[in-house]
């Protein structure tokens, strides 16, 4: 396993604004093939770092580093990768400033290359904003890409899920410390709204009408809520929160800058092997418009988890029985 920081020289961003030098942070596990084919792409999801999402890289797991090199890019604004926390060109001060999805894979683009000599990629695999990565892989350099396994994610933001979007950044500048342009200082009352939204969608309603929270170790609904959501979201910069949700806000493989093509179109033009994985429970990337991804992508498998885990299905550290149906799910796309 080894990390890096790949420097991007004058790096253009889609919105217009130029990095003098932009920052993508990664990981790499396992040993890349004399013939540089063996690799798997892993971006990460909204908030997450590569430790917080390389638990599923292990031998036997749903990706295996015995047999494939695994490299996890830090999506810009993560707080490892370029971000306001840790870069002056990244604040949040000009409102005509984000990131897209396409500034993410573009870099990505040039990581691979620049530093690994790699053209081809075996699979794409992302999670949630994963998804919507890997998805954009497909549209913007789809004779690079063999496969993508896309799990509870869309290639479009929906406007249902741009409502759920929209409260959670409200949640966070509505706080006492916004100050129009960033915060003067921690936002508590945000914080603590914005993990209670984040917490009622993500799951879906069966699993808290079953208490499945109980069996993850906490005392009761509201322990679940400060210790297992809470305190995860104040462990992030809440300029770097507001950055990836501009990103996710933002998403559309319509507007890829690959050419003149709509939304549909752009599916339509992904040529890699594609698994559509959503969760059943989904509230917001739900399996209906999942499904109606699907089908616009002329090689795409669908395949729904059967889960009352919502949203968080696609990501299943807790949930031994979510990851053997992936883990089979994707073998079975990589032809292993």
């Amino acid at each position: 396993m080894t990390d890096g920081c790949f420097i991007l020289k004058d790096f253009a961003l889609q919105c217009g604004k130029v990095l003098p030098e932009a920052k993508l942070v990664y990981q790499t596990y396992g040993e890349l093939a004399g013939d540089r084919r063996n690799v798997i792409l892993y971006p990460t999801s909204y908030g997450a770092q590569h430790s917080d999402v390389d638990w599923l890289i292990r031998p036997d797991g749903i990706l295996d580093p015995t047999r494939w090199f695994i490299i996890i890019p830090n999506m810009f604004g993560n707080g490892l990768s370029s971000s306001p926390s840790n870069s002056a060109d990244c604040g949040l001060a000009e409102q005509r400033f984000w990131f897209t999805q396409v500034d993410n894979v573009r870099a990505q683009s040039q990581l691979l290359r620049k530093v690994f000599g790699i053209e081809q990629l075996a699979l794409v695999y992302g999670w949630s904003m994963g998804a919507q990565q890997a998805y954009h892989w497909g549209v913007m350099f789809g004779d690079r890409v063999e496969r993508i396994a896309a799990l509870c994610g869309t290639a479009r933001t929906t406007d249902h899920n741009r409502i759920f979007l929209e409260s959670l950044r409200l949640a966070l500048t509505a706080d006492p410390a916004w100050n129009g342009t960033g915060f003067d200082g921690m936002p508590d009352r945000g914080f603590r709204t914005f993990s209670r939204i984040y917490a009622s969608w993500a799951a879906s309603q069966a699993f808290y009408r079953t208490g499945l929270y109980y069996q993850l170790g906490y005392e009761s609904l509201d322990d679940y809520l400060v210790r297992g959501w809470e305190a995860a979201y104040r462990q992030r910069d809440p300029h770097n929160l507001i950055a990836m949700l501009d990103t996710w806000l933002r998403c559309d493989v319509g507007n890829n800058l690959s050419g003149q093509m709509d939304y549909a179109q752009a599916l339509r033009s992904i040529s890699a092997k594609t698994l559509v994985m959503p969760s059943a429970t989904d509230l917001y990337f739900t399996p209906e418009d999942c499904a109606a991804e699907a089908a616009l992508i002329p090689n795409a498998t669908y395949c729904p988890i059967p889960s009352i885990w919502g949203h968080r299905a696609g990501n299943p550290y807790q949930n031994p029985v979510d990851e053997t149906f992936i883990r089979q799910t994707v073998w079975e796309l990589l032809g292993v």
